[in-house]
């Protein structure tokens, strides 16, 4: 087949720039690994973390009666596998210091006498408090208690008191769906927004500052000025920080007049720990702007960054439900501190001694940031 010449120099010319972009692909490491990086991320976090349906959540007990009856009902309770009790509440305020603090997902409470009652055919009522801040994270283990409980005494009702086991459960399960007792979906989500947008605008804002400068050529100008690496760092950081502050006043008014989301809360609490999250974020962006060679990079990193933020923090997916080590990976992940200090204080009325441990968490990642970022910054172009 005779090919024309124009056809055959217009392939060869094609075949050149074939060649030449797949050479600066191979030296392009950062693009590379974004290609091989992201769709591997996502298949390990949807194939292994991700789990609509979570199990052993974080459970305390609140028992009034030490009688066989009610210690057969909470090992009914173990046997479902959606309560793992790790705590004895010793009254209804320290439950509640419990759950405010989101140490627990559930407690459950079983009232004085209950065996005794339960013999007396008088069905005593067992309270189980779920917080449902996360619906979906609630759902099956509440369906879980309500069956367990039509079985759970089987073994003790015998002989003389069987007629108790035929019939309805010889006791009520009362469910209390604290703080979201529709199971409403948008009071979980629009919460979450508040952390999600705020984390993809500040990274992506920050991790394009100094690319921008290197590439417009003013960062000479820049680095001939007496200013030290810190300086440069929070002089770019500190105007973003009054951004993110707007974003949170604007995200706040839409999902309270438009979505109906209450701020139970106190705002002198939530302002100050969304100024430290917003800055956690800016520290991070500013650190791919040191290592990025140009904007396209710093975008991909910011991506690499945010996708699991997005899916391991509990925005998506109940975060209980992951496997221990995607949950480790989440508590290293400032999303997922600030998720819960939001929620918390919008919808439960959290203060700041409830949420010590992801105030704590938050701190801490936003140091070592900054940190890495001071390290990294580049004070000659070479």
């Amino acid at each position: 087949m005779n090919v024309p010449p124009n056809m055959r120099a217009a392939l060869g010319r094609l075949y050149a720039m074939f060649v030449k972009e797949l050479i600066q692909l191979r030296r392009d490491r950062v693009t590379l690994a974004m290609i091989v990086g992201i769709p591997l991320i996502q298949l390990l976090l949807f194939g292994y973390a991700i789990n609509a349906d979570p199990k052993h959540l974080a459970t305390a007990l609140l028992v009034q009666d030490d009688g066989p009856l009610a210690r057969s009902f909470v090992a009914a309770l173990r046997t479902t596998d959606y309560f793992d009790i790790i705590a004895a509440a010793t009254d209804e305020s320290d439950a509640e210091k419990l759950i405010l603090s989101n140490r627990v997902q559930f407690v459950i409470e079983v009232p004085p006498d209950f065996g005794r009652r339960v013999i007396r055919g008088e069905r005593p009522p067992v309270l189980v408090v779920a917080d449902a801040t996360d619906p979906t994270a609630t759902g099956g283990a509440v369906s879980a208690v309500t069956a367990a409980a039509a079985s759970a005494l089987d073994r003790e009702l015998t002989g003389p008191l069987a007629h108790l086991a035929q019939g309805p459960a010889p006791f009520e399960v009362r469910v209390h769906r604290r703080y979201n007792a529709a199971g409403e979906t948008r009071r979980n989500i629009v919460p979450g927004l508040v952390g999600t947008i705020l984390t993809m605008t500040m990274l992506i804002y920050t991790a394009l500052s100094v690319t921008r400068e290197i590439e417009r050529g003013t960062m000479e100008a820049l680095l001939a000025m007496p200013v030290r690496p810190t300086e440069i760092m929070l002089g770019k950081i500190a105007p973003y920080v009054v951004v993110g502050g707007v974003q949170m006043g604007i995200i706040l008014v839409v999902a309270t007049m438009l979505f109906g989301v209450p701020i139970v809360g106190s705002l002198l609490a939530l302002a100050p720990l969304t100024l430290l999250f917003i800055t956690a974020n800016l520290s991070v962006g500013y650190t791919f702007s040191t290592i990025a060679v140009n904007q396209l990079q710093a975008i991909q990193m910011t991506f690499f960054f945010f996708l699991p933020n997005m899916l391991l923090s509990g925005f998506f997916f109940p975060f209980r439900g992951m496997p221990q080590w995607a949950q480790y990976v989440g508590e290293a992940l400032p999303l997922t501190h600030y998720l819960r200090i939001v929620r918390s204080i919008m919808l439960k009325g959290s203060s700041f001694g409830d949420l010590t441990s992801d105030t704590l968490a938050l701190g801490v990642f936003t140091l070592a940031a900054m940190g890495v970022a001071v390290m990294r910054f580049r004070q000659t172009l070479d």
